[in-house]
This record gives C-alpha cells, sequence and structure tokens, in this order.
C-alpha cells in the first residue's frame, strides 16, 4: 500500500487566488486531509528570498500582503498562524547539519506565497508553521541539496510544503491579457515537459531545465517560482515517486500543477 510522505509542492497562484481558489484549491484542500494532523509545517516561499536559507522563529506570525492593485478584500484576510520555535530550531540544525550557513528571523511573518496555499489547504491555522526563505542567485542545485537536507524532518511528522508555479512570466501574462486573453503555447508544453520528467524521476533533466527544455527559460524568467519544486523532490527522496494531484492553467500563464510524493 502506498503512503504520502509528508512533502508537497503547492501552487500559490497570483494573489487573487485566495478569493477564487476554483479546481486547484479544491484539489489542495482535498489532499491536506490525506496528512491529518502534522506536527508543524516548514513553507518555503519564493517571496522570501534572503542570502543564505533563513528560518523563521518566530511566535506570532504577521500576515503580509507583499502586493499591490488587487481586489481590497484580500487585504482584509488574515491568517493566524502561530510559530514553533522549537521545530524551527530543528530546521536550523538540520540545515546546518548539511553544510548551510543559515540565520534565523524571529520577526518573519508569512507572506502570500506562504498563507495562500497554507489558508487552503489549513483553515483553521491551527497548525505551527516555519517560514523558509530561498536563494534565487544560488539556483536548482542549492534548493534541491535545501529539501535533502530537510528530509529527515519529514520522517518527523513535520510536512513540507514548497510553495511555487511551474511556470511565472509575469511579462507574458501582460501581453496575453492584452492579445484577448490566449495563453502562449509554451506554458502547457513546459508544463507537459515538468511533469513528463517528474513521474519519470528524471532530477537531472529537471534541475538543468534551462538548457534540457525549450522553454524553460520563458517560463521562468527569475528562477525564483520553480526553485521550490526542486526543494521538494530534494526532500522526497530518490525512493519517492511523485504523483500530480492537480494539473491546470490559471490567469493565462501560470501552470498550477501541484505534485505530492508517494
Amino acid at each position: 500500500m502506498q503512503t504520502l510522505r509528508n512533502v508537497l509542492f503547492v501552487p500559490h497562484g497570483a494573489p487573487t487566488f485566495a478569493l477564487q481558489p476554483r479546481a486547484a484549491g479544491a484539489a489542495m484542500t482535498q489532499l491536506a486531509q490525506s496528512f491529518g494532523a502534522p506536527r508543524a509545517i516548514v513553507v518555503v516561499s519564493p517571496h522570501w528570498e534572503t542570502a543564505v536559507p533563513t528560518v523563521g522563529t518566530g511566535t506570532q506570525l504577521e500576515t503580509i500582503y507583499d502586493f499591490g492593485g488587487f481586489d481590497s478584500r484580500l487585504y482584509d484576510i488574515r491568517y493566524p498562524a502561530t510559530g514553533c520555535p522549537e521545530a524551527a530550531k530543528q530546521v536550523v540544525a538540520a540545515l546546518q547539519a548539511n553544510g548551510f550557513e543559515v540565520q534565523e528571523d524571529a520577526r518573519r511573518g508569512l507572506d502570500h506565497g506562504a498563507w495562500i496555499p497554507l489558508r487552503q489547504m489549513f483553515p483553521d491555522a491551527d497548525i505551527p508553521v516555519i517560514p523558509l526563505s530561498v536563494q534565487t542567485h544560488a539556483g536548482p542545485e542549492h534548493a534541491y541539496r535545501i529539501g535533502q537536507a530537510l528530509a529527515a524532518l519529514a520522517e518527523q511528522n513535520i510536512l513540507i510544503v514548497a510553495s511555487g508555479n511551474v511556470t511565472h512570466n509575469l511579462r507574458d501574462y501582460q501581453m496575453a491579457r492584452m492579445a484577448g486573453g490566449q495563453t502562449p503555447v509554451y506554458v502547457q508544453d513546459f508544463a507537459d515537459w515538468v511533469h513528463q520528467h517528474m513521474v519519470g524521476k528524471d532530477v537531472a533533466s529537471l534541475l538543468n531545465y534551462r538548457q534540457a527544455s525549450a522553454s524553460g527559460a520563458r517560463a521562468h524568467p527569475s528562477e525564483d517560482h520553480l526553485l521550490p519544486l526542486f526543494t521538494a523532490l530534494g526532500a522526497a527522496g530518490a525512493k519517492a515517486q511523485p504523483q500530480a494531484f492537480y494539473r491546470g492553467i490559471s490567469d493565462y500563464v501560470i501552470a498550477m500543477d501541484g505534485y505530492a510524493f508517494h
């Protein structure tokens, strides 16, 4: 019988996903029920970028509205999560044990890349959360090694939630909207390429996606939103089988594919 690893890659889409979760949100809600109640959640968001891995160690996590110009209702949403300094120290220790320089931040809250998916999956905000930053400048291999360092925590009833998007080109969003809302062909092509190599467990090609795929560089002008996928892959481990729990496109250019690991 297959069991789920305590590791997920989830989409967070545009901020409006919080108001209109639709099918992707429903799939995330259903998936969360498969995990019961983890002791804590480590959430990796591309909207917290730092020079070195930084762990949020606070006890009360502010809901951060790191966006502008959206529906005013978004700014009324609160996700009143608490932190867990004890589990945060475990995250710090796991990273340090694998050779990473680590910093701590007792004041960091949850940006929309973190609270939007967590609110969809765990709406009661009753599970402690530990934010973890990304290092866009360090690339896919670094993000994968971060995941490998977190793998042991997944065995201790700590859920690793890596939040991002399989495609993320906001300039193409503007162009698609002006052109009448047509999705560029590369969006689905790259999402299909990622899916093929995820289920095929071809980690080498995924880490080298900018050279190995036809559309990787266009799908991600900046790597920040794909790096959490590599962290999830590393945390899941080589024996885990990735499985898409949802696949689809939102806002013309955002592939909302999400993966669990068996």
